[in-house]
């Protein structure tokens, strides 16, 4: 009892949220380029595992077990620390001294674009492989290249039937920008961990860290429930 009496949200809320919402700014960053990269990764990995090449296919396969199959946090971790060292060592070996830098932000977008990236070819691939072998017979029948048809036929109508899946995992991707705290980007988390460990105002501080990312996600999870049933009636 004498610790709920010992509450001080009002403190915590009038030192905390503006610090909150200058990281607000870094999430949105994270989030925004992070899931253009996811994107872009995902139509390109998921056109390489249908394509005729076999090892082009083996490759993507082996990079997509790797990292479905590692926490996205050692992604993150792996990508900020450990990659930069791998480059440097090997551009050292022409360029002595050479040191790459990486920002944390930029590793973050990069460990979160690639991750999702791996997740979204499969379900873009997927909705390749469902389309009606039919359209691809008619299309060829009238004289388009494949490409033509990849372009114009095949990746329209996948992207449109999987619109949903992309923002329910927009909304995750925003969900785990927290992660990126343990690379040191001056996100939400690590604004609140810096303010509760000053402050002791420790249950106050993650209250309002909770509340804040309830209300960035639910009204962006209720506007991807609107566009799904949008896309439902127009299907």
């Amino acid at each position: 009892m004498d610790i709920l009496a010992n509450l001080d949200f009002y403190t915590a809320f009038k030192y905390l949220v503006p610090s909150l919402i200058d990281g607000l700014w870094i999430v949105l960053q994270a989030t925004i380029f992070g899931f253009l990269l996811a994107m872009i990764l995902g139509l390109f990995i998921a056109i390489g595992r249908i394509s005729k090449f076999k090892i082009l296919r083996g490759i993507l396969t082996v990079i997509l077990e790797f990292i479905r199959g590692t926490p996205l946090l050692v992604q993150l971790v792996y990508m900020y620390y450990v990659v930069p060292l791998l480059i440097s060592m090997i551009v050292q070996l022409w360029n002595p001294g050479y040191q790459f830098r990486i920002s944390s932000l930029t590793a973050g977008i990069l460990g979160l674009g690639i991750n999702y990236g791996c997740y979204i070819s499969e379900v873009i691939r997927s909705s390749i492989l469902a389309i009606e072998i039919g359209q691809t017979e008619a299309a060829l029948a009238l004289g388009l290249t494949n490409t033509q048809l990849l372009v114009r036929i095949i990746i329209p109508q996948a992207l449109r039937n999987v619109v949903p899946v992309f923002g329910n995992y927009l909304v995750m991707m925003l969900k785990d920008t927290s992660l990126l705290a343990y690379v040191a980007v001056s996100e939400l988390l690590l604004r609140t961990q810096s303010y509760a460990s000053q402050s002791f105002l420790t249950i106050e501080s993650y209250t309002l860290l909770a509340i804040a990312y309830l209300i960035l996600s639910l009204p962006l999870s209720q506007l991807v429930k609107m566009l799904e049933k949008k896309m439902q009636k127009f299907n």
